[in-house]
């Protein structure tokens, strides 16, 4: 059965679906010796698809894996001679995965990895309006107005954020801790989002996503989703608009 080039490359878990879009873009596709475009469709029991000149086969076992990243980590597989990357976590790792989103170099926390591209585009695509969670150390203290403008959405340069959800934790003497819970994926949204109401951030874990928590998975350390953790994502997947 023919379907798009982008969806095929998620099934066979070379990326996401945006994400395949791109390497098609990049012309590092080829079908039956044809450099791919975006539209294309192919079947792949009968097409010879081939991405940087490997011929793409039977796709492996869907995997899906949970990693504490730590903070001064970048979120690619990607080499960089500079800075340690998530890649290098992945050594023990007999599958090729891929990262669920991302998360800032300055940032720590859960971060979901897997081969299956329908449910790292389930979780990324806006419309499922996924939450994610965090833990944030900031300069300061959340009065009440503060915490009712993050609740009804802010404005950044990008748009007007979607409701979130903030709670207090605990204070210090000239800091404190909260809990916010977003349904969006800017980049560096919550920095972002705090600046906004004039405080910066300290420290930023993410702790949750859609229910599935970090517990106690120690900074650098990765572990297999449990049955009922993957099933939790998987209801949204089946309940896509295809």
């Amino acid at each position: 059965m023919e379907e798009r080039l982008q969806k095929i490359l998620a099934k066979m878990g070379i990326a996401s679906r945006r994400a395949a879009e791109d390497i098609i873009l990049e012309r590092r596709v080829t079908v039956n010796g044809q450099v791919a475009i975006l539209g294309m469709k192919a079947d792949i029991t009968k097409d010879h698809i081939k991405l940087d000149g490997k011929l793409l086969t039977k796709p492996e076992p869907k995997v899906y894996l949970m990693m504490n990243k730590p903070r001064g980590v970048i979120t690619t597989l990607s080499k960089s001679e500079e800075r340690p990357t998530v890649r290098e976590f992945l050594k023990r790792i007999n599958y090729r995965v891929f990262p669920v989103g991302r998360l800032d170099y300055d940032s720590e926390g859960l971060l979901l990895l897997t081969n299956d591209g329908d449910f790292a585009h389930a979780i990324l695509h806006p419309s499922k309006k996924i939450s994610k969670t965090y833990h944030v150390k900031i300069k300061g203290f959340l009065d009440d107005s503060q915490i009712e403008k993050l609740q009804r959405g802010v404005k950044l340069e990008d748009g007007m954020t979607a409701p979130a959800k903030v709670k207090k934790l605990r204070k210090a003497e000239e800091n404190s801790w909260i809990e916010i819970t977003i349904y969006e994926g800017r980049k560096r949204q919550i920095r972002r989002m705090l600046e906004k109401v004039g405080h910066s951030v300290i420290k930023l874990q993410r702790v949750r996503i859609n229910g599935i928590n970090i517990g106690k998975l120690p900074p650098g350390e990765i572990r297999y989703l449990t049955p009922d953790e993957v099933k939790k994502i998987k209801k949204e997947v089946s309940n896509e608009k295809r």
